[in-house]
């Protein structure tokens, strides 16, 4: 199983994301844009790869100890950015816990890491986003990235940790993408 933790927001930020996102639609070359889905948006804390059934037994025990350990984390979606013409995304806003969903990523990469799923070297840098849109390097993101920068959203709490298995895309499908199914869930109870 392909597996990651994430934090999803909940349906109202989702909502107030949606919203912010209209305008956008009707910028230069947004039809050339692959939109993710709204029930997809969500902040990867740790990314594990393939995992058998022991190393998920594993992860899971793990996760559910790092989940006791951290405390509920106040977010507010906020700004976005974009990785070069491949990708948009929304951000944290500035005033919201970036520190402590940075100190969830690295418990929930910990877990991953003595479950045998993260190599000891591979430590990226962990900036929070949701990926609101892809593109094949079609499309200047600079006009999205500025429109995005106005929005804020709405104070929320964080209270789940998610290990989320990511389903392949029947092969052969145009367009097709994966599905995601949330394994286990813990509340964060720090």
């Amino acid at each position: 199983m392909r597996l990651f933790a994430a934090v999803f927001p909940p349906s109202d930020a989702v909502g107030e994301l949606a919203h912010a996102l209209v305008p956008l639609g009707r910028l230069p070359g947004a039809e050339a844009l692959r939109w993710t889905g709204r029930d997809t948006w969500h902040f990867t804390l740790a990314f594990y790869g393939e995992a058998d059934e022991e190393e998920t037994a594993d992860l899971t025990a793990r996760l559910a100890r790092a989940a006791r350990r951290c405390a509920p984390v106040p977010l507010r979606l906020g700004g976005g950015g974009r990785f070069g013409d491949r990708a948009l995304w929304a951000g944290l806003a500035p005033d919201s816990g970036r520190t402590g969903l940075m100190r969830l990523a690295r418990s929930a990469t910990a877990a991953g890491r003595r479950a045998g799923l993260v190599p000891e070297e591979d430590r990226p840098r962990f900036r929070p986003h949701l990926t609101v849109a892809r593109s094949r390097g079609l499309v200047d993101l600079r006009p999205y990235v500025d429109e995005l920068q106005c929005f804020q959203g709405s104070l929320w709490t964080a209270g789940e940790l998610v290990l989320v298995h990511s389903v392949p895309p029947p092969g052969g499908v145009p367009g097709a993408r994966p599905r995601y199914e949330a394994l286990e869930r813990w509340a964060l109870e720090g």
